[in-house]
C-alpha cells in the first residue's frame, strides 16, 4: 500500500488519529473499545450502527461460545457483565461423540478446577453492548460510511471515505470481515477452501435439559452441535452438504423436527417446537500476511475458519489482546506504532498462532469425514485413547479455553 496511483485521494485532515478501526462487528467493536481504554485515540467506521438489542426480542439465530480468555477481555474492558447478566448461558460440560464408531470425549470445567467452560451468547447481544460502551470510552463512531480508497501519506495512513471525507490515524486496523474489501485494498492475498457446505442454524426445545452441557455428534455429512441456550433451548449448528442444507432449509416443521432427532441421535430426547431456521456458508479462508504498511487484519479479515470447535470469535478476541500488547509496548518504548517492526511482531505472533488453530479444526473436519471402516475404527481408537490419556485432553481444553 503506497501513495502511488492515489493523487485523487484529499488531502485534508481532520484530527489525526491514532487508529482507525473499519468494522463494527463483535471482534472490531472490541478492537476499538480496547485500544481506547489502554488510552489511544480511535474512530470505529462502519456501513450501520447495529440493531439495539431487547430483552424481550427474539434470541438471535447466531450464537457464539466465548472462552474464558475472550470472557476476560470483555470483562476487562467493562462490558461483560451486562453481557452475562442481560442473557447468557453458562455450560459447564461439552460432549463429543462420532456417529459412525460411537467414540465419546467429554470436558468437564470442574477437571479443570474451573466453574465453567464457557458461555454462550447471542452475537447481536454482544455487538450491541461493545457498542454502547463505545461513546463513553472516547471511541468516534463513523457511520455509516464506507471506505474506498486508502493511502499512506508520510506518518499516516489515509481513508477515503465514499462521502468525499477523509479519515487519518496512524494504524488502520482491517476487521471488515472475510471478505475484507480493506485487505483486498492492501493488495493482500487469501489461500484456504471452500468446504461446499451450510451451517444451518436455529433454536429448538427438547425433551430433555440441555444440562448445562455443550453437544456435537460427527455425521458423515457434517458435525451437528447443540448448544445450551439461557432460556433453557438449544441452538444447533447443523454442518450439511450444500444440496443437503438447501433441502433441510425447506421442510416444514415436523419434518425438520423429525430428521434433527435422528441426526442428534435423540440424545436430548424428541425435538420440540423450532424457530425459524437460516444457513450460512462454511469457508476456509485465511490471509497470507497479517500486515501492510500501518495497517494490520484481525477477526475473519485474517482467518474465517469451520465452526466445528466454535473458535472463530475467541481467535478474533485473542487477536485484540495482542494488538494491544503490541501497541501499548511500543507506545511506551517511544516507538511509532505502526513502525514495520512493530506490526511485523503482531503479524508474527497472531498469524503463526491463528494458522496452527485453523488447520487443526479442517484436518478435524477432513478427519471426521474418513468413511472407509479401517480409518473410521482408527479414528475411534484415536478419540478414545485422548479421552484416556487426562493429561492431553486436559492441554487441549486449556487451549480451547485461551488459557
Amino acid at each position: 500500500m503506497s501513495d502511488r496511483g492515489m493523487d485523487s485521494l484529499p488531502r485534508r485532515r481532520g484530527a489525526s488519529l491514532d487508529v482507525a478501526v473499519v468494522g463494527g462487528g463483535m471482534v472490531g467493536a472490541a478492537t476499538a473499545l480496547t485500544l481506547a481504554r489502554a488510552g489511544f485515540d480511535v474512530a470505529l467506521i462502519d456501513a450501520r450502527v447495529p440493531a439495539p438489542w431487547a430483552a424481550e426480542d427474539e434470541v438471535d439465530l447466531r450464537v457464539v461460545g466465548l472462552a474464558p480468555s475472550s470472557i476476560a477481555l470483555l470483562d476487562d474492558i467493562g462490558v461483560w457483565t451486562s453481557i452475562r447478566d442481560a442473557r447468557a448461558s453458562a455450560y459447564e460440560r461439552m460432549e463429543v461423540w462420532d456417529a459412525e464408531n460411537g467414540a465419546t470425549i467429554r470436558f468437564d470445567a470442574a477437571e479443570e478446577g474451573r466453574d465453567v467452560l464457557g458461555f454462550i451468547v447471542e452475537n447481536n447481544l454482544v455487538q450491541a453492548s461493545l457498542w454502547q460502551a463505545l461513546d463513553k470510552a472516547g471511541v468516534r463512531c463513523i457511520v455509516p460510511a464506507e471506505v474506498v480508497a486508502c493511502a499512506v501519506r508520510d506518518d499516516r495512513v489515509q481513508l477515503e471515505l465514499a462521502d468525499g471525507q477523509a479519515v487519518t490515524a496512524r494504524l488502520a486496523v482491517a476487521a471488515d470481515g472475510a471478505n475484507s474489501p480493506l485487505r483486498a485494498m492492501a493488495g493482500i492475498g487469501t489461500h484456504g477452501r471452500d468446504y461446499g457446505q451450510r451451517g444451518v442454524v436455529a433454536h429448538v426445545e427438547t425433551s430433555l435439559p440441555h444440562q448445562r452441557t455443550a453437544w456435537q455428534r460427527f455425521l458423515p455429512s457434517g458435525p451437528l452441535a447443540l448448544l445450551p441456550l439461557a432460556d433453557g433451548r438449544s441452538s444447533i449448528v447443523w454442518s450439511l452438504p450444500e444440496a443437503e442444507a438447501i433441502r433441510v432449509l425447506a421442510l416444514d416443521d415436523d419434518a425438520f423436527r423429525g430428521e434433527l432427532g435422528i441426526a442428534s441421535d435423540f440424545r436430548l430426547g424428541p425435538i420440540g417446537n423450532v424457530t425459524k431456521r437460516a444457513a450460512f456458508p462454511l469457508r476456509l479462508k485465511l490471509a497470507d500476511r497479517y500486515e501492510a504498511e500501518r495497517m494490520v487484519l484481525l477477526g475473519d479479515a485474517a482467518h474465517a475458519v469451520h465452526p466445528l470447535a466454535g473458535q472463530g470469535v475467541n481467535l478474533g478476541l485473542r487477536d485484540v489482546v495482542e494488538l494491544r500488547d503490541t501497541l501499548v509496548a511500543a507506545r511506551e518504548a517511544g516507538r511509532d506504532i505502526a513502525a514495520p517492526h512493530v506490526l511485523r511482531r503482531y503479524a508474527r505472533r497472531r498469524r503463526s498462532a491463528d494458522g496452527l488453530d485453523a488447520w487443526s479444526f479442517d484436518a478435524l473436519a477432513r478427519i471426521y469425514a474418513w468413511q472407509a471402516p479401517p480409518l473410521v475404527a482408527a479414528r475411534g481408537v484415536g478419540v478414545r485413547l485422548i479421552a484416556a490419556l487426562g493429561p492431553l485432553k486436559r492441554r487441549m481444553a486449556r487451549h480451547a479455553a485461551g488459557v
